[in-house]
């Protein structure tokens, strides 16, 4: 039986990854901040679908919470098979009027928290030479137009580089660059999207199976929904102005 560490799994991509997964049979490492959430949704994991599920509590921007998760991705005696470092920040507005705390949170999550977990998991799957990781980037990471797109284009050319490291070795790395996803994030982060066009948004569903049909075929970058691929594919063509009254709405 194979087990899927997920971060940021209580809402979200990441509650959708941890739903499919759980779908397939495998056990479960679930890693949030909000504590009551992720027990409601272990539980009824464990109910509909009769996997084992593990529970982490923990805040990434916390270098000790982060400590315990490492350590737990790092276990031999019940080893991470595929780490989903999904846990996100909403920075909320331009670098301009952010603070530099906001700024320093939203790397720690999204870029030395991945890069510390994903260090902890690889010597264990290099040595049984399979295994998988799976980078949440965003469509903002092939067309930034913010520090949240900075940060993003960070793990996408991170995924990129990595997969080309481990080719060979059994293990494989794949970064998904979702665009505007029906998720609490954009609220939650103070995002006002609500003049963003219907036809680009995308259900979470959507977003994983492509992901995890991507991952199968052994590609290294999946892009849902063809309106994204579309963007990604002419996008060093158009000017940093459109994508910021596309993606702020």
């Amino acid at each position: 039986m194979t087990r899927v560490l997920i971060t940021g799994a209580s809402a979200g991509i990441g509650r959708g990854f941890a739903t499919q997964y759980a779908k397939l049979g495998h056990d479960l490492v679930l890693v949030s901040r909000d504590e009551r959430r992720l027990a409601d949704l272990a539980h009824e994991l464990r109910t509909r679908h009769h996997v084992d599920v593990e529970v982490i509590p923990a805040d990434l921007a916390d270098p000790i919470a982060l400590e315990k998760v490492e350590q737990r991705a790092a276990s031999a005696e019940h080893p991470v098979d595929v780490l989903v470092n999904n846990a996100g920040f909403g920075i909320g507005t331009d670098f301009l009027h952010s603070s530099v705390e906001t700024e320093t949170q939203a790397i720690d999550v999204m870029i030395r928290a991945p890069m510390r977990l994903t260090k902890a998991v690889l010597p264990g799957m290099l040595e049984r030479r399979s295994g998988a990781i799976i980078m949440v980037s965003s469509i903002s990471g092939i067309v930034p137009h913010d520090s949240y797109g900075a940060i993003k284009a960070w793990v996408l050319r991170f995924s990129q580089v990595l997969s080309f490291e481990l080719a060979g070795t059994g293990v494989r790395c794949i970064a998904l660059c979702p665009g505007l996803t029906r998720t609490e994030f954009h609220d939650r982060a103070g995002i006002e999207v609500h003049r963003a066009p219907r036809a680009f948004w995308l259900d979470v569903d959507t977003v994983v199976r492509r992901c995890l049909v991507d991952l199968a075929r052994g590609k290294t970058v999946s892009i849902p929904g063809w309106q994204y691929r579309l963007i990604a594919a002419v996008g060093r063509f158009l000017p940093v102005s459109w994508y910021g009254r596309l993606f702020r709405g």
